[in-house]
């Protein structure tokens, strides 16, 4: 049965959406680049095996860290022929994850690494500590078209998948057992892609991801040490938007630069001037911007060596926990590990086993070649 989702935020969101479920009882929602809602009438008419269940977190003691384990993921697509696509639209011969045609789809992953049960880690964890591997894992389709890049969508597209991860961030973040919401687009097959048609994913975990409580343990202690009248992420924005050395665009609600301290030898963040704990508490003139400047940011990435550069594009949300949300504060990290036309920086010794990364590049000269690739004179 297919429904028509009613929206609280309407003046935010542009785009219709409507539900419906594939064979297996998977929800799939459509994005439409009109705030009138499309036909969609085609249905899933493939006989798909019953959903199994989740698998398990388990607690690494040494870390305080959890750990997933999907082994049923082993399993899943794998680069597949153009023919063959899961997230092409359907046709008669070719049945696919995506009944009809769309403009943004957002399905429940068929391989999920949580879900489809709903539940929060266990508390108090200790040494052999197991739960179930709640919440709820989804995939983004860009676009119907097999080939092609984000940076090569055309506005009115790049709004609707920002509408798309804000409706599907608040819907998430209201789950039972979910904790964090991340929204993401691993691009290349350097990266491991296991799809090239372009897509993204988005996670909803029971727990606090490792990177995650970093930066809010620092954001809180930030805020509460400055009687909680300024945010950290907002004060490095302030002070990268003075310096100037690094920054890379700068818009009337959002800017971007190279970090002072980046990592990855192509490192860029993307802030909102005002706090926003997520990408649902976007108004309307920030989405729109969003749009724009976002796609920007790929470009430029491609235009520095003149080739597809691989990435990780990366939403940082808010924990749902109230205490940590009041620090929290959106931000996109957007990393490479192409350090020059023909190599790549693979974690070695340093980085993957102690977590002390060593960059090849200096952030200011990046920076310098991130500002002239807008008009592709890198």
């Amino acid at each position: 049965m297919t429904s028509i989702i009613s929206r609280s935020d309407a003046p935010a969101s542009v785009s219709a959406v409507t539900s419906t479920r594939l064979a297996d009882g998977r929800e799939l929602l459509y994005f439409d680049d009109t705030s009138h809602p499309l036909p969609h009438p085609s249905r899933d008419r493939r006989d798909l095996p019953e959903r199994g269940p989740a698998g398990e977190i388990r607690y690494d003691a040494l870390t305080g860290e959890w750990v997933a384990v999907a082994a049923h993921r082993q399993h899943r697509t794998h680069l597949p022929p153009a023919d063959e696509c899961p997230l092409c639209p359907s046709t008669d011969a070719r049945p696919s994850e995506i009944p009809a045609d769309y403009d943004v789809a957002v399905f429940e992953n068929r391989f999920p690494s949580l879900g489809p049960d709903l539940a929060a880690a266990p508390a108090a964890p200790g040494w052999g500590t197991r739960g179930t591997a709640g919440g709820r894992c989804e995939v983004v389709a860009f676009t119907p078209e097999h080939t092609g890049t984000f940076a090569a969508l055309n506005t009115r597209r790049v709004r609707t998948v920002i509408d798309a991860w804000a409706h599907r961030t608040e819907a998430l973040s209201a789950l039972p057992g979910v904790a964090q919401v991340f929204c993401f687009e691993n691009r290349g097959q350097d990266i491991g892609v296991t799809l090239h048609h372009p897509h993204g994913q988005i996670y909803a975990y029971p727990y606090i991801t490792p990177r995650s409580a970093v930066m809010a343990a620092a954001a809180r202690q930030f805020h509460e040490a400055a009687g909680r009248t300024a945010t950290l992420t907002g004060t490095i924005l302030a002070s990268e938007r003075a310096d100037g050395a690094r920054m890379v665009l700068e818009g009337e609600y959002f800017s971007a630069y190279v970090p002072f301290a980046a990592r990855w030898p192509l490192e860029i963040h993307l802030i909102p001037h005002r706090q926003v704990p997520d990408l649902a508490a976007l108004t309307g003139a920030e989405r729109d911007e969003l749009a724009i400047l976002y796609p920007d940011l790929l470009g430029r990435l491609d235009r520095l060596y003149g080739s597809p550069t691989p990435y990780i594009s990366a939403w940082h949300q808010a924990p749902l926990d109230p205490v940590l949300r009041r620090s929290g504060y959106l931000h996109l990290q957007l990393t490479s590990p192409r350090r020059a036309a023909d190599k790549l920086k693979f974690l070695a010794g340093s980085e993957a086993a102690m977590g002390a990364f060593i960059n090849d590049t200096t952030p200011e000269e990046v920076a310098a070649r991130l500002r002239d690739a807008r008009t592709g004179t890198a």
